[in-house]
Order: C-alpha cells, then structure tokens, then sequence
C-alpha cells in the first residue's frame, strides 16, 4: 500500500484506513466584511473563521447554521459550498462553505471563543497561513472580485 494513508494489519491483513471526523468551516460575509473569530491558544492577534464537528445524523449544511448561532448567535443565508480539506491528525475532514449575513447581533461563546467581530475586507488582521482552508476561503471568496488577501 505503498503512497496510500492506510495500513495492513500483519495478522490479519485487514486494510485500516484512517478514521474521518467531519468539520464544517464557515466564512461570513457582509458586503466588504467578514465575520472572524479568535481562539484563546491562537497565536497574539491571529483571527480565523467559525468551525466546528457535525454532530451524528446532522447534515454539514445544518451544522454550519448551528456552529454560527453557537459561537456567535448570528443568523446566516445564501449558503454555498466552497471547498474541503483533509487533515491526517488530528483525523478532520473540514468542509468549508461561503454564507452571507441575514440578522443579528454577534453575542461571543465565551466557552468557545475569546473574540468576534466583523472586520473590514480591507483591514484585516492576522490571518491563518495559507495552506489552510480558512486562508482558502478568505483568499477567494472574502474581498471583492475574488482578489488575494495581501
């Protein structure tokens, strides 16, 4: 199995394959601006989308909707697909879509986050690196016309 992520059991022979725990990352836009969040363990000033597992028998589009109203109480529309990553450890799937604003206001899960707000397309701060689906998804979708983040 030379090249591929699983392995064979020697007794057995049977094929193991790495377990998938699927995770919906979501970015917020608003006309030019975009709704990040920010971790305690992040480093300084470093700002992100909204994440979270699906939960069993959920749909990732009904757990995209949950995670926003969890982590920020905000309600969304106009949600599209727009990508997936495969990370081997700690074994995620993150499905990443692209929504727009519809209502509310942004009240921060202090369980979950240390921060949230909205954030100029034209001023934004630390940013997650660009091997990431967060960057993915900022870098293509956040600024108009699809332009890079700088």
């Amino acid at each position: 199995m030379r090249g591929e992520s699983g392995k064979r059991c020697p007794q057995c022979a049977y094929e193991h394959y790495p377990h998938l725990h699927p995770a919906v990352i979501i970015l917020v836009r608003d006309s030019d601006r975009v709704l990040l969040t920010r971790k305690s363990f992040w480093p300084k000033g470093r700002y992100g989308l909204i994440a979270g597992f699906v939960d069993v028998g959920e749909s990732l589009e009904g757990a995209a909707v949950r995670e926003i109203r969890e982590e920020v109480g905000v309600e969304i529309r106009d949600l599209q697909y727009a990508g997936s990553q495969y990370w081997p450890f700690p074994s995620q799937l993150m499905i990443g879509f692209i929504a727009e604003y519809s209502r509310g206001e942004i009240t921060v899960n202090r369980h979950e986050l240390d921060d949230a707000r909205w954030f100029s397309v034209h001023d934004l701060p630390d940013l997650p690196p660009r091997l990431s689906i967060a960057r993915f998804l900022l870098d293509r979708h956040a600024c108009p016309k699809g332009m890079p983040i700088d």
